[in-house]
């Protein structure tokens, strides 16, 4: 189950998620841990029976902490830079970097080819609005391989998500704010960007709105579900939280 909470630290507010663990038994379980994200969301991951009390208690304990790690990765983000779509730049696919290789030439129809560790654009002739050309044939490109993997993916998924019977429909769609999102009718959306990211991360966000088929919310219940089929679910989203800058950088 998921929830949040927030405390003042000087004249800052540090707004915190809680992860509340639903199989707490053992004893590394049963403690609380504090991670900040290099998007800057602070997570606290709790035993499901822990008073928000406690909760505040320890995040004050570790506010120092915490408001550093904010400020350490918010200066980070500055050497995200606005990507120029030019030779060197990098791009990813499947959690793999790749070197940006821009070619004119005007006996080759224009194409993308992923090809010996770069990922070459080409096109016939220059233009004034080179950045955007270059843009639209990788957005396009990427398009294309994402139906392909997210089909591929969900075939995978399907058979660990046992209540869902028929195969879901999906369909690909730009967001900012969500890697995926499931209708109450069952068809599920992914957003493009999901196929610059590991596997095992489109993995996630497959069996995460697979479960909102059965759970359309995040209850108690959604998270158990979620973690029956995928245990360490909670390790692979911080790793896609952790490149969200860099996998919707454009």
């Amino acid at each position: 189950m998921s929830d949040n909470g927030a405390l003042y630290y000087g004249d800052g507010i540090i707004h915190y998620d809680v992860i509340r663990q639903v199989n707490s038994t053992n004893a590394a379980s049963r403690k609380i841990v504090i991670k900040v994200h290099p998007d800057q969301r602070v997570v606290a991951t709790v035993p499901h029976d822990t008073t928000d009390e406690v909760i505040q208690e320890a995040m004050i304990k570790r506010a120092r902490w915490i408001w550093q790690n904010i400020e350490e990765f918010a200066k980070q983000q500055d050497y995200v830079l606005p990507k120029r779509y030019v030779s060197g730049e990098t791009q990813f696919y499947l959690g793999k970097r790749y070197v940006l290789k821009v070619i004119i030439d005007p006996e080759i129809t224009a194409d993308v080819k992923l090809y010996r560790g770069k990922l070459t654009v080409t096109f016939k002739k220059d233009c004034d609005d080179r950045a955007v050309k270059i843009k639209t044939l990788l957005d396009k490109w990427y398009q294309h391989k994402a139906k392909l993997i997210f089909r591929e993916r969900l075939a995978k998924m399907l058979p660990k998500a046992d209540w869902v019977t028929d195969i879901p429909s999906f369909r690909i769609m730009s967001m900012t704010k969500q890697w995926g999102s499931c209708s109450t009718k069952g068809n599920l959306m992914l957003n493009p960007h999901l196929i610059k990211a590991p596997k095992e991360c489109i993995d996630y966000v497959i069996l995460h709105e697979l479960c909102h088929i059965e759970e359309h919310n995040h209850s108690e219940k959604f998270w158990r579900l979620l973690t029956q089929v995928m245990p360490n679910w909670e390790e692979v989203k911080s790793k896609l939280d952790g490149m969200a800058e860099m996998y919707l950088n454009e």
